[in-house]
């Protein structure tokens, strides 16, 4: 097996070297530099020990790379640092079920509120009016309910998929590299350790790696360090770069050393959540109008029930032939209880009224149609 790495050279396949193919996937045998170390020296910019170990070239002849050619494109090449290295990809939170989008639907304040005067909408309506007749307001209450919880729950399931769709395709970008001795056009998500990376004014750079050669690279790594400086990158002081910044000035050739999660950026792509939880402007705008509405309703509702309750038990209420509904110990108590019982739907209907059961369905038509 050593005798087969010192004699590599491009255009041969690493499996033309290999003398025991069955053994092909013990890869300590075929790279002689473990990822881990390999990580820490480019992440940590260890300057001293880059070179204590024959410099870049050297890392490139460990990781079976011709400085000129690049790697071998065949399937079996491709596979050997890919199994070993890992895939460029990154860790995604799972996307939500629709049942996840159900609950978060129920837990709006106004949906709680309605469903609550529902519940008692329909106690009260069955009380006073037999089951008949008295679920008719309640049951409108739900139907209203649910109508907006399922419209919601469809609409942002919806648009979670298509956000997913959109994700992948952005992120799928096509990117420069040398195989074979000449260039070609592949997935950002097929680069794999040992690649040799063409890198131009735009560019994003797709892997942790090493710089090769090439003219006044300056990187801008505003997105990881805040800085807004460019960073000069070249083979004497600065020669690492890192996956996830972009080329302000410049071009270059760099090895890649590092992919997926075990770059920089890996880590920190895998901890941003596609679902923020963060409002619109309209939704935060609409959620206040209602919030204020419902507080006001509530207000209202609690002193009309304040004030009937005290008219009636101060005897100052009468029934439709004149005669005084209260009148202490004398009244029956199913009568007082009937009586509190429409005191309190009295309020409940209050609320109803007041909280605007269909802005939430409005607000998320409205979401919806400007996203379709």
């Amino acid at each position: 097996m050593e005798m087969a790495l010192t004699n590599f050279r491009f255009g041969s396949s690493i499996e033309d070297h290999v003398l025991e193919p069955e053994k092909i996937s013990i890869l300590d045998g075929i790279f002689k530099i473990d990822p881990t170390c390999l990580t820490e020296l480019v992440q940590k910019k260890n300057l001293e020990k880059l070179y204590e170990f024959d410099g870049i070239y050297g890392k490139a002849s460990d990781l079976i790379t011709d400085i000129d050619g690049g790697i071998c494109s065949t399937a079996e090449d491709i596979a050997l640092p890919h199994e070993a290295f890992g895939s460029n990809t990154y860790k995604r939170p799972p996307s939500k079920s629709f049942f996840q989008f159900v609950v978060e639907a129920f837990k709006d304040l106004t949906i709680l509120i309605l469903l609550g005067c529902a519940v008692l909408s329909l106690a009260f309506g069955i009380k006073e009016h037999g089951p008949k007749e008295g679920w008719h307001d309640g049951g409108s209450i739900f139907v209203a309910v649910f109508l907006v919880i399922a419209v919601s729950a469809v609409s942002n399931y919806r648009l979670n998929r298509q956000f997913d769709k959109l994700s992948k395709v952005s992120n799928n970008i096509r990117i420069e590299v040398v195989r074979n001795g000449r260039r070609q056009q592949i997935s950002i998500f097929d680069i794999v350790v040992g690649d040799i990376k063409c890198l131009k004014i735009g560019d994003q750079v797709p892997a942790d790696g090493l710089f090769l050669d090439g003219h006044s690279l300056l990187l801008d790594e505003s997105s990881m360090t805040g800085e807004s400086d460019h960073v000069e990158v070249n083979s004497s002081r600065n020669p690492f770069l890192f996956s996830g910044t972009k080329v302000a000035d410049g071009y270059a050739r760099m090895l890649a050393t590092s992919v997926g999660m075990s770059t920089l950026w890996g880590p920190m792509m895998s901890q941003i959540s596609r679902d923020s939880g963060e409002q619109t402007p309209l939704q935060a705008r609409l959620n206040k109008l209602t919030s204020a509405i419902g507080k006001v309703g509530l207000i209202v509702a609690f002193m009309v029930l304040l004030v009937l309750m005290v008219r009636y038990f101060t005897g100052n209420t009468t029934d439709e032939n004149g005669n005084q509904e209260f009148i202490g110990s004398k009244t029956k108590v199913d009568n007082t209880v009937n009586a509190v019982v429409g005191i309190v739907a009295t309020a409940v209907t209050i609320v109803v009224v007041a909280i605007p059961e269909g802005l939430p369905l409005a607000v998320t038509l409205t979401l919806a149609d400007s996203h379709s």
